[in-house]
């Protein structure tokens, strides 16, 4: 497919998206219907003939929504089923042989159950979930009351006893009568999985029903509490709710909408979709930026408490990352609740959830900003705890693996050193592990949107991506050939890691110039930078800085002379190119300007370290910020941008605010991690220079300084870059400057990466050459290697096959994992071994 077919393609999708999930005023319509709780309300018999259901379209839903594969309930992206297939299966099945209908459902169900329990329920099992611990045992009761044949293995039977024991351990520890500590909706709630010596009576049941008639707004609890009591409140709850969803209910009536909006612009974002769905996500926050400054009473129960920090925290982010001016009060107001402290530090393993997105949004603090760094330090450090808690209770799992990767990579990277178009591939490849949910089921999944339309429409939109950033990366590695910079015979040669971090950094698929301007420059930079550092002599430099600085380079040779030649040419023809005819002598004279004084400041540099003179750390970062040359990579591009910016505005010594920061953090972030390689080359530091003048101080205390201005000037620089309110600059530019700093912190976050050979080498592939992986398309698939006649039967541990690979290769096998070693493929607990010599493999070990 061509770049313009695609490009149809892409725009196709966004149409279809934009109907299905933004232009639709119903919100229900967006999230998949719970077929636990549908089951539940077809259960309910009509009042006025016991022999036939209240409810005919929840019963109808069921019939019509049976997986091929005999289950219902939810599945990965694979189509794999999810451990919440058993409970909302055995439902489904209760629901259809109560009223005596779908006999052949029934069957399949049946056999779906029986031969695919075990499987499920040994795989998970150290993943056990508290509600499924709580529901999936009643469900297996009621269905064998109900008459349904499981046909339960003796491996299933030994998991059930292990899961039941489980469930008598926690109704042990948590007491119906008293739910005042839960951290999960309490155990009432359940009211349709409580063992009969737990139900609660009607008093009880009565006493916790909300104002609209429900139980803890559950469906399948509301419909047992009206079974249980025959209250008209919760009648006409349900009647309300299958007259809003009369497809299927949700697992939670009624929904937050407003957060469930946020959810959906904060996945749509991570996708790396926003260019599409601009005026969308500004017309959603718009409206939440006017509630979310008015905060209503506080409610009174600690889980719902917990849904609201989370619900806050999420706008709070997405808001300030748009532009919007907000007090960190909005969502840090839980700082100054010490039970809500002391509860969350007590049941952290049950609040990732919650934490990671506090998490998130502590990431985004300004100066000054205190309460956002309490909050940043408060959730790491239990995100930390909770996670190495997990690692050690293998048997009490309560994250699910996607979230506890998601949150992993989290904690590791702060987003500022993290790229965009790496980020959503990420979250386009991760997606099957949607980590928030709203339901009493699970904590820690996203409402499930009909959302294939929208994956598809994200790898397209990925792969659109890739096709440009290809085409474009061997256009400028010929420029880079042709000009002599890519031979020069010293120093470093950056061309496709100069690319890949412009490109990658930002996602501006259309704007080439300006991704082509700022890799040039960058390249041109990287040479000119180290010929000044390592290679020319101090007769060459002084020539060369002159040459510059008459814009003349006459009389130069060799390296001097590709150096100039390639910059004269740069210049002109990016001045030549500008879009206002009337204004490009003053632009020319502009870019000449920025490039003269950078070249200064490489000789000042040179001339430094040839005399030994140590300058006092403010003259070295006047001088440094310039010799970075940050600014000189963004403004000449920013030219470019479809805003228009005033050419006075910047000239050397007359740069605004959000530039000289940029040059000086990105100047700092260097020093912190190349100090050691310029200690040895003889050249000045400012963590060397504050070593020097600070004999009592050590090295760690030194980096220690430089981080802590560093980090003073990143939160004043993101201030103007993401504050609307506080900025005459247009939003563009501003971006771009942010862009210019993501990339700075990749290369120097922890370790000096822009120096390395290889590190980057993946992330490279994975930019710009290797589709996302989110269907595993045949093309990517690891293919069942053929299995010899001598084959182990199916109940031994391994299976090993013979193979012509590399040895300790390993290879992605269905979602799991398998090694070479030898000649032989080794399978850890195969669920089978196929007939036809293929071998089925479970999704993980």
């Amino acid at each position: 497919m061509n770049m313009k077919s695609s490009l149809s393609s892409i725009l196709s999708l966004v149409a279809e998206v934009k109907k299905g999930m933004f232009s639709n005023q119903d919100i229900y319509t967006l999230i998949t219907p719970s077929a636990y709780d549908t089951a539940w309300l077809a259960m309910i018999p009509d009042p006025t003939n016991s022999k036939q259901p209240m409810f005919n379209s929840c019963l109808d839903w069921i019939l019509n929504n049976q997986n091929e594969a005999g289950f219902w309930g939810e599945s990965h992206a694979e189509g794999r089923p999810t451990i919440d297939t058993l409970p909302a299966t055995l439902a489904c099945l209760v629901a259809l042989r109560t009223w005596n209908v779908g006999e052949g459902n029934i069957g399949k169900g049946l056999e779906f159950f029986q031969s695919k329990a075990e499987i499920i329920l040994k795989l998970a099992y150290h993943h056990l979930p508290r509600w499924f611990v709580i529901v999936f045992p009643a469900m297996v009761e009621l269905a064998q009351a109900t008459g349904l044949d499981l046909a339960l293995t003796q491996g299933s039977e030994t998991v059930l006893a292990d899961v039941l024991c489980k469930r008598q351990q926690l109704l042990d520890m948590e007491n119906v009568e008293d739910d005042s500590h839960q951290y999960y909706p309490p155990l009432i709630s359940y009211l349709e999985s409580l063992p009969s010596a737990y139900h609660a009576d009607q008093q009880k049941i009565l006493k916790n029903l909300g104002g609209d008639g429900s139980l803890f707004q559950s469906p399948s609890a509301t419909a047992s509490a009206y079974i249980a009591t025959g209250n008209l409140k919760c009648l006409n709850y349900l009647k309300s709710l299958v007259q809003r969803c009369p497809t299927g209910v949700p697992a939670v009536y009624p929904v937050d909408e407003e957060f469930t909006k946020l959810l959906m612009v904060d996945h749509v974002q991570r996708l790396g979709l926003s260019e599409h769905f601009n005026e969308e996500i500004e017309h959603i926050l718009k409206q939440v930026d006017g509630n979310f400054r008015y905060h209503d009473s506080q409610p009174t129960e600690t889980f719902l408490l917990v849904k609201k920090l989370s619900k806050d925290a999420l706008a709070f982010r997405l808001l300030r990352m748009q532009g919007y001016d907000l007090n960190p009060r909005c969502f840090c107001w839980f700082l100054q609740d010490i039970n809500m402290l002391d509860y969350m530090e007590q049941n952290c393993e049950h609040l990732t959830s919650v934490l990671y997105t506090v998490y998130r949004a502590a990431d985004i603090a300004f100066t000054g900003e205190y309460e956002l760094e309490e909050a940043r330090s408060f959730s790491k450090k239990l995100l930390e705890k909770a996670t190495s808690a997990v690692r050690i209770r293998d048997d009490n799992l309560v994250i699910f693996p996607g979230l506890q990767k998601v949150i992993k990579h989290e904690l590791t990277l702060p987003w500022i050193t993290r790229l965009d178009h790496l980020e959503h591939r990420m979250w386009i490849e991760e997606n099957k592990f949607s980590p928030l949910w709203l339901g009493k089921a699970s904590f820690y999944r996203l409402p499930c949107f009909n959302n294939e339309k929208l994956i598809q429409l994200a790898s397209e939109n990925y792969k659109f991506r890739q096709s440009i950033y290809a085409k474009e990366l061997e256009e400028l590695k010929r420029w880079s050939t042709e000009s002599g910079l890519a031979d020069m015979g010293f120093g470093r040669e950056k061309t496709t890691y100069c690319y890949f971090a412009i490109s990658v950094c930002c996602c501006l698929p259309h704007d080439s110039i300006i991704r082509l301007i700022v890799a040039k420059a960058a390249i041109l930079i990287t040479v000119a930078d180290d010929f000044y550092d390592m290679e020319g002599s101090i007769t060459e430099l002084e020539a060369l800085t002159e040459a510059v600085q008459r814009w003349d380079g006459k009389n130069l040779r060799g390296h001097s002379k590709t150096i100039f030649d390639t910059l004269d040419d740069l210049v002109t023809k990016t001045a030549a190119t500008y879009h206002l005819q009337q204004e490009q002598t003053k632009f020319l004279k502009e870019f000449r300007d920025i490039w003269r004084e950078t070249f200064l400041s490489w000789m000042t540099e040179r001339t430094w370290s040839d005399t030994g003179y140590l300058p006092s750390m403010e003259e070295y970062l006047e001088t440094g910020m310039v010799s970075i040359a940050a600014h000189t990579l963004v403004l000449p591009a920013s030219r470019f941008l479809s805003q228009k910016l005033p050419v006075e505005e910047f000239k050397p010594g007359k740069y605004r605010d959000i530039t000289k920061l940029l040059m000086a953090s990105t100047r700092l972030v260097n020093d912190t991690q190349s100090y050691q390689k310029e200690q040895a080359d003889g050249k000045m530091n400012m963590v060397t220079l504050h070593l020097n003048e600070n004999p009592e101080a050590d090295i760690d205390d030194s980096v220690a300084y430089v981080k802590h201005i560093l980090d003073e000037k990143t939160k004043e620089f993101l201030q103007i870059v993401l504050e609307d309110s506080s900025s005459d600059m247009p939003k563009s530019f501003r971006h771009l400057h942010l862009s210019c700093m993501k990339v700075f912190q990749m290369f120097f976050n922890s370790t000096n990466l822009y120096d390395s050979k290889e590190d980057l080498i993946d992330n490279i592939k994975k930019a710009i050459h290797i589709p996302p992986d989110y269907t595993q398309t045949p093309d990517h698939r690891v293919k069942p290697l053929p299995m010899p006649s001598s084959a182990p039967p199916e109940k031994k541990n391994v299976v090993k096959i013979a193979a012509r690979f590399d040895p300790n290769i390993k290879v992605k096998y269905r979602g799991g994992k398998a090694m070479f070693m030898g000649q032989q493929l080794l399978i850890k607990n195969p669920i089978s071994v196929c007939g036809s010599g293929a071998v089925c493999v479970p999704p993980r070990f």
